[in-house]
């Protein structure tokens, strides 16, 4: 009989001890941000728009709270920021057409780009595009 008291008393030590290490675990701050997929800057007539994407879908624009980016947008940027990643080693050159001027941040480096260099690269087409729709919904700046 005192052996299944202890035996019982055992288990129930066990069984706190895990319940103060899985609540200790919960509380240490395991949160794991997620990655940002790229930051991009534009230039040129008005203001100056900045937003700063997530991989969590978020977006940041012009250095405010982070805001929800629809599903179809986030699948966009977390495939640019894959294809942004080779531009980085290219040089575009601003000619007299241009009137906005990128600036992207991808995980490989930075890069700068004039708005004329997207006939020539699909993905800065799709950015510059990207940077429109993200401008309406979420961030609520006419593009």
């Amino acid at each position: 009989m005192i052996a299944r008291w202890a035996r019982r008393g055992r288990m129930r030590l066990l069984a706190t001890i895990l319940l103060i290490a899985a609540v200790l675990l919960a509380g240490c701050g395991l949160d794991v941000e997620a990655p940002d997929l790229f930051q991009v800057t534009r230039t040129g007539p008005g203001p100056k728009l900045t937003m700063l994407v997530n991989s969590s879908g978020t977006i940041a624009c012009d250095g405010g709270k982070p805001k929800q980016l629809p599903d179809p947008l986030l699948l966009q940027a977390r495939d640019l920021a894959t294809s942004l990643n080779q531009d980085v080693k290219l040089h575009f050159a601003r000619n007299a057409h241009s009137v906005f001027t990128y600036t992207v941040e991808v995980q490989n480096g930075t890069f700068t780009f004039p708005d004329t260099a997207a006939s020539a690269r699909k993905e800065l087409a799709q950015l510059e595009l990207f940077v429109v729709q993200a401008g309406n919904n979420p961030c609520g700046i006419s593009s």
